[in-house]
This record gives structure tokens, C-alpha cells and sequence, in this order.
């Protein structure tokens, strides 16, 4: 498997246990990326401590599904029998990466991610012996271009410095006849996105500490709305970009002005690190559809699957033969 590995990579491995070390990778970060390392570090590290933490993986395995259009997880099975080699890009605490490893036995596996979150992947899925993690940049991975027959990139692009550039890199090493998955976080209403940019040009200002503190204050408003159990009929705002229609309260505050995020069976650990990690890392940007689509355009990749809701776009994009 390690010369497997290493005739995937540009540069020298090195390879222990079920970590992989990539010779001569990227130097310093640059501050708003070094700063998003140190947050994900935080929150994964404690995250995995969370009573509900399976709700979240659950939660997500049936996401990405219906993100990237598997009516089940034997459908995705079936799917990645054709990819001997994966790569899960930010993975973070690795369950996604995992996932892909049982459901794909004979495929080489990688989960790359900037955090420490990948450390503790390796130690949580080490009896997975086709798994295997780099702590690095996703932009910058050292893979050979066209290597890789499935390149996920699921909730993260969006957090890199230049996730255009990201993007490029991505589909780079997506081989011909490969499918490169991404996600990215749609544009909300004109008030919300005015709040979110300028909160987080001070993010660098803000404590660790504080941070915590806000996002426990976003999370009790957000139960706290929830509570109230109170729907209005809203109108349109176009100049705003506010839509109508029938909201309950908090979801009309929630995507109109600020993220205050609650789930009642997630919890409010849970709870509190996602609004933690939406307003911790000040790269963070959102797209328009126009935008997303541009993108896969500019690197000539075809639109296999497409999605589209409230949060987010995303979709799989096949790179020509």
C-alpha cells in the first residue's frame, strides 16, 4: 500500500501507522488560514467529547447523501466500486472519510485536513487498513495531478484563502473520467451577509474565549426563538433580498439576519459548535449559484448531479476524457 501511496504524491512519503507524511509540503500559512487551522483544531478536539457526536455523523452520512444525489448509502456503495482511489478533502474528525473506506474496501482512502482533527481520525478509524490521513492544505496536497478517481470536498472550500484557487488545485487531481464533489455556502439575505463580513473582519481581535462565549449566546437566543413556537407570513423584500412566505421565527432571524443556530436533538453542545464555527474563521466565503457554476465551467468540468437549497449549493462534477 505505501508504494501505492506513493506513486500518488509528487513528492517523497512517509508513511506510519496510517498516517502519511508529504516531504517538502507547504511552508507558513498565510494569517487568516493559520488562524482557521487553530479554530477547527478547537472545535473538533472538543467536539468529539459531545454526548450527541453520533447524531452529528448520522446527520451528515444522510446529508451527503441527498447533497450529491445517493438515494441510499447501497447507492453510494455501488458508485465507489469504480474509484480505487479517495480522497475526503477537510475531513476533519474523518467519519465521512471512513464511511467511504468500509463502504469501498478495495480503494485506497485519504482524508487530508489543516486541523489536529486528523490525528484523532487516526487513532478512532486505525482498524480501517485501506484509511489513511495527512494533516496539510487542501489547496496546496502534493497529489499528482489527474490521480484521483473521487475528490470530495464537502462543507470546507469555502473556509481555504483562495478557494477559487482551491477549487483548480481540486479538480486538478480529479483523473479523467473522475468525479470531483463540492459544496459551498450559498449567499444569504443582504443583512445577513452585511453582518457576517463585518463581524468577521474582527475576528482576529477576539479571544478564543469570547468566541466560545458568543457562539453560547447565538445558541440560547436560537433555542430561546425556537421556544416561542411562533410562524408569521413574511413579505418580500427584494432590495434585501428577503423572500416571502411563511417562517417561524427563528428560521426567518436565522437566514435574514443572524446565525443562531439551534437543534433541539443535537443539543446545545452541538449547537454551539456550529454557530461557533461559522463566525470563528474569518474565511468563510459564500456564493452565488451563478458563481458556483462559473467555477465548474472555468475548469471544464461537467455538472454530473446538482443541489441546491437555502444553505448551500453543491453538486458532482465529472472531468472530461
Amino acid at each position: 500500500m505505501e508504494k501505492k501511496i506513493q506513486q500518488l504524491f509528487s513528492s517523497p512519503v512517509s508513511v506510519t501507522g496510517n498516517m502519511i507524511r508529504v516531504e517538502g509540503a507547504a511552508g507558513a500559512l498565510a494569517s487568516n488560514q493559520a488562524q482557521t487551522e487553530k479554530i477547527f483544531s478547537d472545535k473538533w478536539t472538543e467536539a468529539e467529547q459531545y454526548q450527541h457526536i453520533d447524531k452529528l455523523y448520522a446527520f451528515q452520512y444522510d446529508w451527503f447523501l441527498s447533497l450529491y444525489g445517493f438515494e441510499s448509502e447501497e447507492t453510494l456503495k455501488q458508485y465507489l466500486q469504480t474509484k480505487k482511489v479517495i480522497i475526503d478533502t477537510g475531513c476533519g474528525l474523518g467519519y465521512k472519510a471512513a464511511l467511504f473506506a468500509r463502504l469501498a474496501p478495495d480503494s485506497l482512502v485519504i482524508g487530508i485536513d489543516i486541523s489536529d482533527a486528523v490525528a484523532l481520525a487516526a487513532k478512532n478509524f486505525g482498524q480501517l487498513t485501506n484509511l489513511y490521513f495527512i494533516k496539510g492544505d487542501i489547496a496546496d496536497t502534493g497529489l499528482r495531478p489527474g490521480s484521483v478517481d473521487f475528490v470530495v470536498c464537502d462543507q470546507v472550500i469555502m473556509h481555504t484563502e483562495d478557494p477559487e484557487k482551491t477549487f483548480s488545485h481540486l479538480a486538478d487531481v480529479t483523473a479523467a473520467g473522475g468525479e470531483f464533489a463540492c459544496y459551498v455556502y450559498s449567499k444569504k439575505a443582504l443583512p445577513r451577509e452585511l453582518v457576517d463580513d463585518y463581524f468577521r473582519k474582527a475576528t482576529h481581535e477576539v479571544s478564543s474565549e469570547e468566541m466560545w462565549a458568543f457562539a453560547e449566546q447565538l445558541t440560547e437566543l436560537g433555542k430561546r426563538l425556537s421556544e416561542l413556537n411562533v410562524s408569521f407570513e413574511a413579505p418580500d423584500i427584494p432590495l434585501l433580498g428577503i423572500k416571502g412566505g411563511r417562517y417561524d421565527i427563528q428560521r426567518f432571524i436565522y437566514w435574514n439576519f443572524l446565525k443562531c443556530f439551534w437543534k433541539e436533538d443535537w443539543g446545545y453542545d452541538l449547537s454551539r459548535s456550529t454557530n461557533y464555527d461559522w463566525y470563528a474563521p474569518s474565511n468563510a466565503r459564500r456564493f452565488s449559484k451563478e458563481e458556483f457554476l462559473q467555477m465548474v465551467k472555468d475548469y471544464r468540468l461537467e455538472i454530473s448531479f446538482f443541489h441546491q437549497e437555502e444553505a448551500c449549493y453543491s453538486g458532482r462534477f465529472l472531468k472530461k476524457q
